[in-house]
């Protein structure tokens, strides 16, 4: 899995076109514009490349276009060639979402039925003006539900809504507000339109999460991408297990609870890491990151458990607000939480944590302190300040 999801092996040099393996290879990478430290995206990013230019991903996303936003189904930076698989989704929607999405599917069938008119209104404003941000529109009001989190206004609701459909896509950023715009105008006149069917679709993405994941559990493949748009997933591997795509194995330590599968492709690849094929390395991991996105995978694999804190009262926080893990060859070994000081220019770094199975010794330290002095470097920061 470290291989396939390009943290061990060797490196990728960081151009443009590496932005774009990683994204095929991966099926995504989540955006999240949150900079405390850095948006997670970016991170994803480093820990895989390096010093990138960040102006590389910007001119993928909104000049050349070859990557685009969409939700998977939370924010996720993907590829334009794969616009068929998103296409599918999109004109199904919702029926395109599975029952382990509740009552969201039942709930975006009403709301879409119930307010064509505001749909209708939100088209011709884009249509008539061009790009918008979601308070130029003309019908927003800002509410927020009781919890604090989830804005509730319904042109939100409905931008939220009209992405999902594909009628419309995130055009640009502005700090971090989305722009929207009409995606028959965004999208490049030789972007491959075709929709796939549901069987296609199932096939497509079904293969696509296994190879991102190494080896995987209907579940994991389930979850992983695109979350919980499977209708007939069972049927799908059934298939591909048939015609020789995919194989079922056993991981010594993992017990036998349901099946689990590795693509025909990378058998060749499972046989070189026991050779010349390993090639660890150390680095530091976004919260978001697609290698600790299934929580539950994460503890069976790597016995680690790792919970987004900053959604925790300060109180139940249990290593920090913005906290990275550290992996080092094919472990993960503590946890780093961190604090960007902007006008200082500085990173700070809160605590460390190291984990009960992690090595010890003064080498182990002073690679992790080398590992976020980089990251430090390519944030721009001059000093990484610790804490006495």
């Amino acid at each position: 899995m470290l291989v396939k999801q390009h943290l061990a092996g060797k490196s990728l040099r960081p151009t443009t076109e590496s932005i774009l393996a990683i994204v095929r290879d991966l099926c995504y990478i989540q955006w999240d514009p949150v900079d405390a430290v850095a948006p997670s995206h970016i991170i994803s990013f480093w820990s895989r490349l390096g010093n990138f230019r960040r102006s590389d991903l910007e001119k993928l996303l909104w000049s050349e276009k070859k990557l685009f936003l969409h939700w998977t189904p939370m924010a996720s930076i993907v590829l334009t060639e794969d616009y068929p698989i998103y296409n599918s989704m999109m004109r199904r929607y919702p029926e395109s979402l599975s029952d382990s999405w509740g009552s969201q599917k039942r709930r975006a069938r009403k709301f879409l039925a119930e307010n064509k008119e505001l749909r209708r209104k939100i088209l011709s404003e884009l249509k008539k003006k061009g790009p918008l941000r979601q308070n130029q529109f003309q019908d927003y009001v800002r509410t927020r539900s009781p919890d604090g989190w989830i804005p509730g206004s319904k042109v939100l609701l409905m931008l939220y809504n009209l992405l999902m459909t594909g009628y419309i896509m995130i055009v640009g950023h502005q700090g971090n507000q989305n722009i929207y715009g009409l995606s028959e105008e965004f999208l490049p006149a030789t972007v491959d339109r075709r929709e796939l069917t549901e069987e296609e679709f199932e096939r497509e993405a079904a293969q696509r999460a296994l190879r991102a994941l190494g080896t995987a559990t209907p579940r994991e493949i389930h979850l992983y991408f695109p979350r919980g748009c499977y209708l007939n997933l069972e049927k799908t591997l059934n298939s591909l297990e048939r015609e020789s795509k995919i194989s079922r194995i056993d991981v010594e330590g993992l017990g036998r609870k349901g099946d689990r599968y590795i693509h025909e492709l990378d058998i060749p690849l499972l046989e070189s890491l026991d050779s010349d094929g390993w090639e660890p390395r150390m680095t530091l991991l976004a919260p978001f990151d697609n290698l600790i996105c299934l929580r539950g995978r994460t503890n069976r694999l790597f016995s680690f458990d790792y919970a987004h804190e900053n959604f925790l009262p300060q109180s139940k926080r249990k290593f920090g607000t913005f906290v990275h893990p550290i992996l080092w060859g094919d472990a993960l070994i503590g946890r780093v939480d961190m604090l960007r000081d902007k006008k200082n220019e500085k990173l700070n770094v809160i605590s460390v944590h190291a984990e009960p199975h992690a090595p010890g010794g003064k080498e182990v330290s002073a690679m992790i302190d080398e590992t976020i002095r980089q990251l430090g470097e390519f944030l721009g920061a001059n000093d990484v300040a610790y804490p006495a």
